[in-house]
């Protein structure tokens, strides 16, 4: 199984906002008071539309969905944390945490992607856990090393262990669990998603190591990376709150890899954390300052990378 897909989806949003069901524990949104709503998404739509631009322009295949205007779903930009598409035809739907964010699943998007010439053998449904209250947030929850079959998780609110578990049996992932933390007026409080403190391309790894507080689970999380020879980028918590580690590779034209993230992440990089990663790969990036601001997440949060075989011509 390959890192990197050539393919993915991405959400154009009709009605972002800050969500306030999600701001109870993503701690990177904030309110812009000085914006009217209508402003805010009217930013966010000419951000992603920017986005997506770029990304074309570097023959990255984009499935631009416009958001649905039959419900309120203010995080839909956001798609990779509902769904989750597979090599071997599989799709798996999550468990979300926010109520309004349930309303972003849509079957239509099956559709649409076996039109675009996608093969989907089999839905693995996770949903059923909501009504108990656990939940698992695809893959902002789970950041996948697709090629050593490993599933890293950082637990929290949103990404409960025995569903993760779950999860890596049906899919057959080795699960690779710890916890990992922010400074949030002064206090440790975990982490929302692992996507936002890692990111694993196919030679590299990017992460906040100083995340995981405890120091057996920090040398578990390396030690895992390490030996499957990733170069291990070490990002520090200030570039990890600009989302320095909400990134993703993903493949170009002529098989190149360009590693996808926002202006902010790329401006509190250093000079030599640059030069480390484009060893590896081209960087590409775009300005998300809205998205990140009102959403709390950013590029890699935004493309839900699209695995699934091609039909038989």
């Amino acid at each position: 199984m390959t890192q990197t897909t050539n393919s993915i989806l991405m959400i154009r949003p009709r009605a972002f906002r800050m969500n306030e069901q999600t701001a109870v524990n993503n701690y990177y949104q904030k309110v812009l008071d000085n914006l009217l709503p209508a402003t805010v998404n009217a930013k966010a739509q000419e951000e992603f539309d920017v986005f997506v631009q770029k990304l074309r322009a570097v023959g990255v295949n984009v499935i631009v969905v416009e958001d649905s205007s039959a419900t309120d779903t203010p995080d839909s930009v956001f798609p990779n944390n509902w769904i989750s598409f597979h090599g071997n035809g599989d799709v798996a739907l999550y468990p979300m945490f926010a109520e309004n964010r349930r309303l972003e699943r849509r079957e239509d998007l099956l559709d649409l992607l076996e039109d675009e010439g996608f093969e989907i053998n089999n839905i693995m449904d996770y949903t059923s856990a909501e009504e108990d209250g656990y939940f698992l947030e695809g893959t902002g929850s789970v950041v996948l090393d697709r090629e050593n079959d490993k599933a890293y998780c950082a637990l929290s609110p949103r990404a409960d262990e025995e569903l993760f578990i779950e999860f890596c049996e049906d899919f057959e992932y080795t699960p690779v669990i710890f916890e990992a933390f922010q400074t949030v007026n002064g206090e440790r409080k975990l982490i929302y998603h692992t996507n936002v403190m890692m990111s694993i391309g196919s030679t590299f790894a990017v992460i906040c190591a100083d995340a995981i507080d405890d120091k057996k689970e920090r040398k578990m999380v390396l030690d895992s990376l390490k030996g499957d020879e990733k170069e291990v980028i070490l990002i520090s918590e200030e570039q990890m709150n600009t989302f320095a580690g909400n990134m993703l590779e993903v493949i170009g034209a002529d098989e190149r890899r360009y590693l996808v993230m926002s202006s902010a992440a790329f401006h509190s990089l250093t000079k030599k954390q640059i030069a480390q990663l484009e060893e590896h790969t081209t960087i590409l990036s775009a300005n998300l300052d809205t998205i990140e601001a009102c959403g709390g997440g950013s590029a890699r949060c935004m493309m839900a990378e699209v695995f699934l075989p091609r039909e038989a011509e």
